[in-house]
């Protein structure tokens, strides 16, 4: 049986986000951003730092610093264009760390497209 991707398409991970990771340019932001869900499950922080644009991206993404979130699900409340090479995705994820309570992290991120790559640019809210 095909392992579930973790962004929660319903799609097998070998057929949704995988190929992502493997280096396939996403087809637009919304893609990108379940792409990088998918990679905080997974601890691919590689992909996060190759997915991040330049020019905010961190110098080192530690994901085994601390206690390590357990990725309970991601729900996705828009996607906007603004542009052929810009966008804006709307998102919930939750997790919990430990024994905790589940947390939902609530974000508006910002998407661009260079060279025909999307790249994640930061959190707006």
């Amino acid at each position: 049986m095909a392992e579930a991707c973790p962004c929660g398409s319903g799609r097998a991970y070998a057929a949704c986000c995988g190929p992502l990771h493997a280096g396939a340019p996403a087809a637009d932001a919304e893609a990108l951003m379940r792409s990088r869900y998918s990679a905080y499950a997974r601890g691919d922080a590689g992909y996060l730092l190759r997915s991040w644009h330049p020019a905010t991206r961190p110098a080192r993404l530690d994901l085994d610093d601390g206690a390590r979130p357990v990725w309970l699900g991601l729900k996705v409340l828009g996607h906007d264009p603004a542009g052929p090479d810009a966008a804006e995705v709307e998102f919930v994820a939750r997790y919990r760390i430990g024994g905790g309570s589940a947390v939902r992290m609530r974000e508006r991120s910002r998407f661009v497209r260079e060279d025909g790559r999307w790249y994640y640019l930061d959190a707006i809210g």
